[in-house]
């Protein structure tokens, strides 16, 4: 690696690597691009003709936050478990570059993999849907996308830097489902039970659903939906930090 490329082109260079590298993978492709769009094909395209352009939006906003989680537990949790494993990650952390250009890499690879999931979900919306957003209401949905997915980043560190690489894809997948509909990712959350209810308010996944429901529909966000997205985004954050430092600390003693 060019020890006098600035920081810039290495992170570009550690992103192109990680894409390519994760491209090579097949069912990591299909699981990101193809898992959001075959939910919505199942729950949302069958009742796509009694639901108003508004709920076909929502349907399309809360599935996005779907693939962010996806690709936040998977690409980052069960990949960074994988990639400790390798001798490879060991002799790039003896370089004289410092660890910043990897994590970013990290963050933009996720980043990639999280709009590669959302564009067959949009195409679907489009064509099947009523669903309907401005340019302007698109954008901050992408905006509020990323807020969203900032507490579930931070939990697939922690899970990618603390457990080896079968726990970790092992407790990505256990993570995955509970969360997503506790968070009323597939199913509009009114029609919960009274107690789920209670429950789903307080989790991640459905602050971040509001969220970016909201940016895209223009609702009332409500007030809870921010402390409880920076709330989580502290404890795995805290979490994730201490996992690091961890790993650090175990393999150059």
């Amino acid at each position: 690696m060019n020890r006098s490329a600035g920081p810039a082109r290495l992170t570009w260079l550690h992103t192109r690597y990680q894409v390519l590298e994760t491209l090579r993978v097949p069912v990591v492709v299909v699981s990101t691009a193809v898992f959001p769009a075959l939910i919505f094909t199942v729950f949302v395209v069958p009742q796509a003709g009694e639901m108003s352009p508004l709920a076909a939006t929502a349907a399309t906003a809360q599935l996005a936050v779907f693939s962010a989680m996806s690709t936040a537990l998977f690409t980052h949790g069960a990949g960074i478990a994988e990639d400790r494993a390798l001798p490879w990650d060991t002799h790039l952390r003896t370089l004289p570059v410092g660890a910043t250009p990897r994590f970013l890499a990290r963050v933009l690879m996720g980043a990639f993999f999280t709009l590669l999931g959302l564009v067959p979900l949009v195409l679907l919306s489009a064509l099947l849907t009523d669903a309907t957003v401005t340019v302007p209401r698109f954008l901050e949905g992408l905006v509020a996308l990323l807020a969203a997915g900032v507490p579930l980043l931070a939990l697939g560190l922690a899970i990618g830097y603390s457990l080896p690489a079968k726990a970790a894809l092992a407790l990505a997948q256990v993570v995955l489902l509970p969360l997503a509909f506790a968070g009323g990712l597939f199913l509009p959350p009114e029609t919960m039970p009274d107690w789920l209810q209670s429950i789903s308010v307080w989790t991640p996944t459905r602050a971040g659903r509001d969220l970016v429901t909201s940016a895209v529909t223009g609702l009332d966000v409500g007030t809870r939906v921010v402390p409880v997205l920076v709330g989580w985004a502290v404890v795995f954050g805290a979490v994730a930090v201490w996992a690091i430092r961890r790993d650090q600390g175990r393999r150059f003693r």
